[in-house]
């Protein structure tokens, strides 16, 4: 199996399935990452920002045991996505969806505050129709904490109907966290130590797991030749 995860900054997808992620790679599935924003220059990022981050990406992508081939990134203006055109993001995003050809993809939530979460979760659902991303059979969103949690819009609200267990991936989740230093802070600020793992406590406790990650299914094929 092919696991992709949609991040649209760095730091997204351990904060919305980093355990789970740890579980796959562990269990020898091939995981995908793809980072759809950047540090540039001409951005405004100074040089030495642009190095350290890139450090971070690597040692992240180690631990997953991501091989390089199944990184991608798009190095789009991070807060800046909205002022593209989204069928550019599209094509962007299409072709990685044509090249890693993955069976399982995970996404940022659509009701994410942050713009960016929105534009990424727009362009890449453009990307899982059958006839034309065929090996795509399964499509999930997770919670990112500051960005899913800081919707006041109910009809937009985050409602978990699958969940991951990650007992045994927690402690590891978090501390690849810490690699991405200057987005991790002391509680009570939401991505800290004790925010992330007291919700995955709730989550787990919500199904019966220790620890759990949490993500809504929003589709499924499950027929003759799709399973592998």
């Amino acid at each position: 199996m092919k696991v992709l995860v949609v991040a649209p900054h760095p730091d997204d997808e351990l904060l919305g399935c980093g355990g789970t992620l740890l579980r796959y790679a562990s269990e020898g599935v091939t995981v995908g990452w793809l980072i759809v924003t950047g540090m540039k220059e001409s951005f405004g990022w100074d040089l030495e920002r642009i190095k350290e981050r890139a450090s971070e990406i690597r040692k992240v992508q180690r631990a997953l045991g991501i091989q390089a081939d199944n990184l991608y990134q798009l190095d789009l203006p991070p807060a800046g996505l909205d002022s593209l055109p989204l069928s550019d993001v599209i094509g962007k995003i299409s072709k990685v969806f044509s090249d890693f050809q993955p069976d399982e993809i995970f996404l940022p939530h659509p009701g994410d505050v942050h713009s960016d979460h929105r534009v990424c979760f727009d362009a890449a659902m453009a990307c899982t129709k059958w006839f034309r991303y065929p090996s795509v059979k399964r499509v999930l969103t997770y919670e990112t904490v500051s960005e899913t949690d800081a919707n006041l819009d109910a009809a937009k609200s985050f409602q978990p109907s699958v969940f991951f267990e990650i007992t045994d991936t927690l402690d590891r989740k978090w501390e690849l966290l810490k690699l991405y230093n200057s987005e991790m802070k002391d509680f009570p600020f939401p991505r800290s130590e004790k925010t992330i793992k007291s919700l995955a406590h709730l989550r787990g406790s919500q199904v019966g797991y220790e620890a759990a990650e949490a993500f809504c299914l929003l589709r499924e094929r499950n027929g003759q030749g799709d399973t592998k």
